[in-house]
């Protein structure tokens, strides 16, 4: 999967210091799961083949509204 297969659902609302591809994002595959790209977090350690990442709620929030959620 690439980034053109993902339709983006946020980015709308930018930031400080954010252009189209730095920021937390949140998009949604063709298969209707979710892809989230943000800062990564040393919280616990996921199991083998995770990751975590840390995004803003106001991101969440701009994918629940894009949605119609």
């Amino acid at each position: 999967m690439t980034r053109a297969d993902l339709t983006r659902l946020t980015g709308n609302a930018g930031g400080p210091h954010c252009d189209d591809d730095d920021c937390p994002n949140v998009y949604r595959t063709g298969s209707g799961s979710f892809v989230v790209q943000g800062s990564v977090s040393a919280a616990f350690a996921p199991p083998e083949g995770e990751g975590l990442v840390e995004i803003p709620e106001r991101v969440l929030r701009e994918a629940v509204r894009a949605l119609g959620w």
